[in-house]
């Protein structure tokens, strides 16, 4: 790690990210869910309807961990099970109307408390803000 130019931005960027996640969870509070059931409805909202098994595979849990997540959503009135209209044996995950808001209300949240944290930088900084959050996004695309 001592000869890699790169280690300290790394490790330095890991420590950021992991400190803006853990502000910006308290934010999802007000959704009244665990993280979990978040984050697997925002798979749903965001990536559209999957079986429970595609949706384990992506939120990286066991297909029972996953179906005890996905009932209760189901409970909540934030998603619902469809059967497949070509395959009735297939049965997909979809967020409901009501998960679907839920979610972009936390994602509003998020985005305020985010905004509010910026207006405190000088312009220059928000710039470079900017510009990194570019730079970021184009990495995550594989396209640095």
């Amino acid at each position: 790690m001592d000869n890699d130019p790169n280690a300290e931005t790394a490790a330095r960027l890991h420590a950021a990210i992991i400190h803006l996640l853990r502000r910006l969870r308290l934010e999802d509070e007000a959704a009244g869910l665990s993280p979990a059931r978040l984050s697997a409805l925002s798979v749903l909202v965001f990536g559209g309807p999957c079986t429970v098994g595609a949706l384990a595979r992506a939120e990286q849990v066991r297909a029972p961990t996953m179906t005890r997540l996905v009932s209760s959503l189901e409970a909540a009135g934030l998603v619902e099970k469809q059967r497949d209209a070509s395959d009735g044996r297939v049965v997909r995950v979809c967020a409901t109307a009501a998960g679907t808001r839920l979610l972009h209300e936390g994602r509003a949240r998020r985005v305020a408390h985010l905004s509010a944290l910026l207006a405190h930088l000088a312009d220059a900084d928000r710039q470079a803000v900017d510009r990194a959050t570019s730079v970021l996004e184009a990495l995550m695309r594989g396209k640095p």
